[in-house]
């Protein structure tokens, strides 16, 4: 090898060392920004070593996965002398944003108190191995399994009754009124669905997963995000196509829901007849017919009643009022509960203004339904088309 070749080796291997150097410098300050960062609320968590965190999971063993994110994996495991049954989430450390997400998630989760929150116990920060966020383990499953999921091998799998099902929606109409109006900041969750539902053993409804939170100034006063996050099929569409976000974005997800929990149906579905694919496009018209559809709503599996009638129709007049398209004409939260509830009182001064018939049922502005079918068909194609054609877009993130 010549002299000026050696040199030339050597030159890169320095540099390449240099690169390293800097690149560990630039993780430790990173990581030194975030400890100061959630200082305010490290005290009140355990804070896990990286070894209970593998002890816990099992060298996150792929038995103990319970779900997974776009940039998460969330294990089963145990912690302590006692052997607490938790819930890890591990961020992806390879994601440039990771800090700021476990950070601001950190943050939220931590200064949450609600019987219908999963409560954060503690917390992990590994230099090399990433980070980590500790929660209370939530036995009976998420409403998604419970709703959607058939069990291979067993003929007509056991249905959530009614009563749960309303006990659900009155459960998470009260955890979304908390983040709205219960905490010091107005907090939007952003990815209402029922995968980020869980419950009891005694089908007690905890809402989870606030990765995708942030806060607002205050309730109903919107903002422009850049990238647009969620799961297709409960973004609100003011939110889908322009960013922008309030409580109200909650509210509409918080519909589909409703709508899920009424219907049985997921909000798409390719394998429906034409039509039908998307559950909102699908149900507003019902909707607008009024009582004499409840049948035609209501999930197969489900018996209207006497005894149910009522909580049937409240909760199918408190769906169509969350799906409203105009974000402005969209109930509050707390106005919502008020309807599950049959507390209808401090709702019908609005009734008027908001377009809502006095029959028993909520319906949207349909003077503009043809321009939201339109909305709704783009919204619908894409989840279709796997928005391939968004992957390396900067302005849309969906699950």
């Amino acid at each position: 090898m010549s002299s000026s070749a050696a040199a030339t080796v050597l030159m890169v291997n320095l540099d390449n060392g240099l690169c390293e150097s800097k690149a560990k410098e630039l993780k430790w300050r990173r990581f030194e920004s975030l400890e100061r960062s959630i200082s305010p609320m490290a005290h009140t968590l355990v804070r896990f070593s990286y070894g209970e965190i593998l002890a816990a999971t099992r060298n996150f063993s792929k038995g103990r996965v319970l779900g997974r994110g776009a940039l998460s994996c969330v294990f089963r495991g145990r912690v302590g002398i006692l052997r607490t049954a938790v819930a890890i989430k591990r961020l992806d450390k390879e994601d440039k944003e990771s800090s700021k997400a476990f950070c601001r998630e950190l943050m939220i989760s931590s200064s949450l108190q609600n019987p219908n929150v999963t409560p954060l116990v503690g917390f992990c920060i590994d230099p090399e191995e990433g980070l980590f966020l500790v929660y209370k383990y939530v036995s009976g499953g998420s409403l998604e399994r419970h709703l959607h999921e058939k069990k291979r091998g067993v003929k007509g799998s056991a249905t959530l009754s009614w009563s749960v099902r309303h006990k659900v929606a009155i459960g998470i109409a009260e955890a979304i009124a908390y983040l709205h109006n219960g905490t010091e900041r107005c907090i939007v969750h952003r990815d209402i669905k029922p995968s980020n539902i869980l419950l009891s053993s005694n089908k007690t409804a905890k809402l989870c997963d606030f990765g995708l939170a942030t806060w607002t100034s205050a309730p109903s006063i919107p903002f422009l995000c850049k990238t647009v996050k969620g799961t297709f099929g409960y973004l609100a569409p003011e939110y889908f196509q322009h960013g922008k976000i309030s409580d109200k974005t909650d509210v509409y997800a918080f519909g589909v829901v409703l709508l899920e929990l009424i219907t049985g149906r997921k909000p798409i579905e390719a394998r429906r007849p034409q039509g039908e694919e998307n559950l909102v496009l699908w149900a507003k018209p019902l909707l607008h017919k009024g009582k004499g559809t409840i049948e035609e709503l209501l999930d197969p599996r489900l018996k209207c009643t006497l005894r149910n009638s009522s909580q049937i129709t409240r909760m199918i007049e408190a769906a169509a009022a969350c799906i409203t398209s105009e974000e402005s004409r969209r109930p509050s939260i707390c106005e919502i509960m008020a309807i599950l509830k049959g507390e209808q009182e401090p709702f019908l001064s609005k009734r008027k203004k908001s377009g809502f018939l006095g029959n028993g049922l909520v319906i949207d502005c349909y003077s503009q339904l043809q321009q939201t079918n339109s909305e709704m068909k783009s919204h619908l194609a894409l989840a279709m088309l796997g928005v391939s054609e968004f992957e390396e877009d900067d302005h849309l993130y969906c699950r």
